[in-house]
C-alpha cells in the first residue's frame, strides 16, 4: 500500500470513528443517572456533584458537549448571567434580564441564525442588508419564515428571538 493510500484509509477510518454531536445526544438521553455521572468525569475530569438529578446531569453534559462543537457563550453575555445570578433580589434582576433581551434582539452582522423545520436545518446569517439564505438576501426574518413553512410566520418569533405573547389577562 503506497504512503497515499495508508493516509486515505487512515482518514477514512477517523471520520468513521467520529460522532456526530446529534448522535452523542442522542446516546446521553438512553443513559442511566449511574452512566451520566461516569459521563460526567470525563467531560469535566471530575465528579458530579451528588444533589444533580438525572435530567439535570442531561443537559449539563449536553449542553458542554454543544459548547465544545459549535462554541460557548461570549463573555458580555457570561458576565451579564453572572451579574444576574448575584442580584440581591429578584426585583433588582428585572432590569439585567430586559437588557438580556435588548442584546438579543440587536443581531449584528455576522450572527447567524439556525432552525430546525420539518427536518432540515436552515441556517441565516445577518448582513448589512437584511439577512441572507440559500444564496438570497431579505430584508426580513418573516419573508424567510414563508419561505421555508409555506405560510406567514412572524419571523423573529419563528427564529426564536421573540417569545411567543401570552394570551392571558392579568387580573
Amino acid at each position: 500500500m503506497r504512503a497515499n493510500e495508508m493516509r486515505r484509509a487512515r482518514s477514512v477510518a477517523r471520520k468513521t470513528k467520529q460522532v456526530s454531536l446529534e448522535d452523542e445526544i442522542a446516546r446521553l438521553r438512553g443513559l442511566d443517572i449511574k452512566a451520566l455521572r461516569a459521563r460526567w468525569r470525563t467531560v469535566f475530569g471530575g465528579n458530579a456533584p451528588p444533589h444533580l438529578p438525572r435530567h439535570l446531569l442531561f443537559a449539563i453534559i449536553a449542553y458542554r458537549l454543544q459548547a465544545e462543537v459549535l462554541g460557548d457563550l461570549d463573555a458580555e453575555t457570561l458576565r451579564l448571567l453572572k451579574k444576574i445570578n448575584l442580584a440581591p433580589s429578584k426585583l433588582e434582576a428585572v432590569p439585567l434580564t430586559e437588557a438580556l433581551e435588548r442584546r438579543r434582539r440587536e443581531l449584528s452582522p455576522g450572527t447567524i441564525l439556525i432552525r430546525d423545520w420539518n427536518g432540515q436545518t436552515h441556517r441565516v446569517m445577518v448582513v448589512e442588508q437584511g439577512f441572507a439564505w440559500e444564496g438570497t438576501t431579505y430584508d426580513s426574518l418573516s419573508k424567510i419564515a414563508q419561505a421555508i413553512t409555506g405560510s406567514k410566520w412572524n419571523g423573529p418569533r419563528f427564529f426564536g428571538l421573540r417569545a411567543k405573547q401570552s394570551t392571558e389577562v392579568a387580573p
